[in-house]
């Protein structure tokens, strides 16, 4: 009998493929505030989440759910614009159904973005993080339950969760670009709540730079089915306590709104060079 998230991951692709033939090359979850990408590309075909069989819809506002496919350059993609998330009430497997099925779609590296929430007292509102590790403990993992042996192993291997050589290129195409790139190490919480000060003080102990409420689980999720990761957070704001200021979604979409140009710059040159140097 096949694992019933095989099942439905399967139906998924057929939903789409039954409507769309583009096979993109890169995958990009677009996080808070930056959907507005998908509009800058050369757009071939959208597909709304309410027309795939099974699929979960996103329910936050601002996030149009639909995947938009087309070309960044000559680079064939597809666009995840409003991702779904834990804090939703979904599952955690309907949480990353979509990184599995653009995985199944043809794509081989997947780009995750963020708006997230800076923890490291070096950072400010506006800078763009790196991210180069995770903490993925305050979420379940992607994987509890009857392994899908169709995706990947039992216990895969996370060590380089973030692949370092897409990292580094998207370092160097940020330093060409003029365009200060952090590095750092992201943590999940599940949300939907901002962080209290403590949790803050404790996600800094435990090494983290950003924190948010995606992300983690994706990337687990996307190295289980043998993807190539990176990711890029914009740090929306400090985190709780850092300063006098109550933290709220509206400061998130206007620093997301704020440095737009500069984060389609740089997705869109580190795309095409990873398609260029890596694939």
């Amino acid at each position: 009998m096949q694992n019933p998230i095989a099942q439905k991951l399967q139906r998924c692709v057929e939903s789409v493929r039954a409507r769309i033939d583009f096979v993109p090359q890169i995958a990009v979850i677009l996080g808070s505030g930056l959907g507005d990408y998908a509009e800058h590309i050369d757009v071939r075909q959208t597909l709304s989440y309410h027309d795939i069989e099974g699929f979960p819809v996103s329910t936050v506002p601002g996030h149009k759910g639909r995947f938009v496919f087309g070309f960044v350059g000559e680079v064939p993609v597809v666009l995840m614009q409003g991702r779904v998330h834990y804090y939703e009430g979904y599952a955690m497997p309907d949480v990353v159904l979509p990184t599995r099925l653009m995985g199944k779609l043809g794509a081989q590296v997947l780009f995750l973005t963020n708006a997230a929430g800076g923890v490291n007292p070096t950072f400010a509102a506006g800078d763009f993080m790196l991210l180069r590790d995770q903490i993925a403990d305050f979420v379940p993992s992607p994987l509890i339950g009857p392994n899908v042996e169709e995706l990947g192993p039992r216990f895969p291997d996370m060590s380089e969760i973030y692949e370092k050589k897409l990292g580094d290129i998207l370092l160097r195409e940020a330093e060409k670009l003029g365009i200060p790139l952090k590095q750092g190490t992201y943590l999940q919480f599940t949300g939907p709540n901002f962080e209290t000060p403590s949790e803050v003080r404790m996600a800094r102990l435990l090494g983290a730079d950003a924190v948010g409420m995606s992300t983690a689980c994706e990337a687990i999720a996307a190295r289980h089915m043998g993807l190539r990761v990176c990711g890029i957070s914009c740090i929306s704001n400090l985190g709780a306590g850092m300063t006098e200021q109550e933290l709220s979604d509206e400061d998130v979409k206007e620093t997301a709104g704020r440095v737009a140009p500069q984060f389609r710059a740089l997705v869109t040159a580190g795309i095409q060079a990873i398609a260029k140097e890596a694939l």
